[in-house]
């Protein structure tokens, strides 16, 4: 069988049958000729269908192995189009560290009734299974999570999930299909925010998901042409381009991530280190506290202060005040997630020259941290 590298890189090429382009050409159109009176073919408005985001679908559904997929013009846009498949009212189990735009969206739905909502600790079974124990619609599954990378048994929460009767989503943008394929896990459903690894250069927002049910597919088409959630053609073939090198890509920010988490582990101005051995996200806290913060990012030369993860270029975020500033303080606490709490997402720069940024940051943190002890 062709490993999933070749065919990453493969996807889509020469399917160009006009002119026998190597790398497949963007369809900008919004609209598509009838052949003729009541004849309709394959196209005929860009919302409903377009052959450079189809290739981008087809791609990311062989990925991950399932039935289909469906390009989205967001993250969250993807994560919307899953909740169509709750019924009003429908309840949904979701992490209670989830991604700060999930909880605000989930929350936000709940507030104005349209259905409801448990976040609980996916990692204690029992609060899973007591969360279950109320007629549940959709499973929703973060792991790593977002910021503090803890892991969740897919496997097992998923068929507590199918147990209960629930459809079992799984967020996997933080992993990609190289390094986790939650279909395979039991999961009915894989959602991506393709702005981060799987285009990988940080110039295009998106989002996927891809079903492993055929009639879930359907489902889900549906809705992304009702609601008008789908990508662009234009991104879709950017993020076709990106893919292709997703699986070098990911071999070079997973070396470098563990040669940052050896130095974390060491220096004495980090208090801990949260890194689940897979990926190339990070996150760790500061000796010195919240007042460490600045000290330690003022200065930084490799690692930009931006939200988003997954490109080229290594960033840094401070997730109380950025990815998670919706969530309100107590949900902070509850998750984990504190002032002196930073979040690395590792690049494919060369690894030297990003530890020795770290160390310097790190080292000028440091008088802060020993006045805390």
């Amino acid at each position: 069988m062709t490993h999933p590298a070749t065919r990453a890189v493969r996807s889509g090429l020469v399917s160009d049958r006009h002119h026998h382009a190597v790398v497949p050409p963007i369809h900008l159109t919004a609209n598509f000729a009838f052949p003729a009176f009541g004849t309709k073919g394959r196209y005929d408005y860009g919302r409903s269908g377009n052959p450079t985001r189809d290739l981008l679908s087809a791609a990311l559904a062989e990925l991950e192995g399932g039935a289909g997929g469906v390009v989205t013009a967001t993250g969250m846009a993807a994560v919307t189009l899953v909740l169509q498949l709750v019924p009003a009212g429908g309840r949904v189990v979701a992490p209670h560290d989830c991604y700060g735009g999930t909880h605000r969206l989930l929350s936000g739905l709940a507030r104005r009734g349209l259905l409801d909502v448990a976040f609980v600790d996916q990692r204690d079974l029992p609060e899973v299974e007591a969360a279950l124990a109320v007629p549940t619609r959709l499973l929703w599954i973060e792991s790593p999570s977002n910021p503090l990378l803890r892991l969740t048994d897919i496997e097992t929460v998923a068929r507590l999930g199918r147990a209960a009767g629930a459809l079992v989503a799984a967020d996997n943008t933080f992993l990609s299909p190289v390094l986790q394929r939650p279909l395979e896990s039991g999961a009915d459903v894989v959602v991506h925010s393709t702005t981060k690894y799987l285009n990988g250069h940080s110039d295009v927002v998106g989002g996927a998901v891809v079903a492993k049910d055929a009639t879930v597919h359907q489902e889900l088409c549906w809705w992304a042409n009702c609601l008008g959630l789908v990508g662009a053609p234009f991104d879709s073939f950017l993020t076709l381009r990106g893919l292709r090198t997703l699986h070098v890509r990911i071999r070079e920010h997973v070396a470098n991530a563990r040669a940052i988490v050896d130095l974390l582990h060491h220096h004495p101005a980090v208090r801990e280190v949260h890194y689940p051995g897979i990926g190339a996200m990070v996150s760790f806290t500061l000796a010195g506290g919240v007042e460490a913060v600045p000290v330690f990012l003022d200065g930084l030369q490799h690692f930009t202060l931006a939200e988003s993860l997954g490109g080229v270029e290594s960033l840094v975020a401070h997730p109380a005040t950025m990815t998670h500033a919706s969530m309100d303080e107590e949900t902070r606490r509850r998750a984990g997630i504190g002032g002196d709490l930073l979040r690395l997402s590792v690049g494919i720069e060369a690894a030297e020259d990003l530890v020795a940024d770290l160390h310097a940051a790190l080292d000028r943190a440091l008088p802060l941290a020993t006045a805390a002890r």
